[in-house]
């Protein structure tokens, strides 16, 4: 173990943390999407989805971030949702 390190100043990684989280906050609010907003499209995401598969919803993380538009690389919104699947529904 590496004492001097638990001494040491590692601020790179935060701000590294701190800048992504600024990011994000700067995208939802230039979509005007407000929390409450975000949480209702979750819901209706799951409501529709939840017909055909059953979800793990502990591991589900949606949010709106930014991607490049693969016609012009123009930096864009995005709405990325992480669905963790536990077993196809047999209608």
């Amino acid at each position: 173990m590496d004492v001097f390190k638990l001494f040491s100043r590692d601020s790179s990684s935060s701000k590294n943390v701190a800048k992504e989280r600024l990011k994000l906050v700067l995208v939802h609010d230039r979509t005007h999407c407000s929390p409450h907003f975000l949480e209702m499209i979750k819901g209706d995401i799951l409501n529709v989805i939840s017909d055909y598969i059953e979800i793990d919803e502990v591991g589900l993380d949606i949010k709106i971030t930014k991607t490049k538009r693969s016609i012009d690389n123009a930096m864009i919104p995005a709405l990325i949702a992480n669905i963790p699947i536990k077993k196809m529904k047999t209608k």
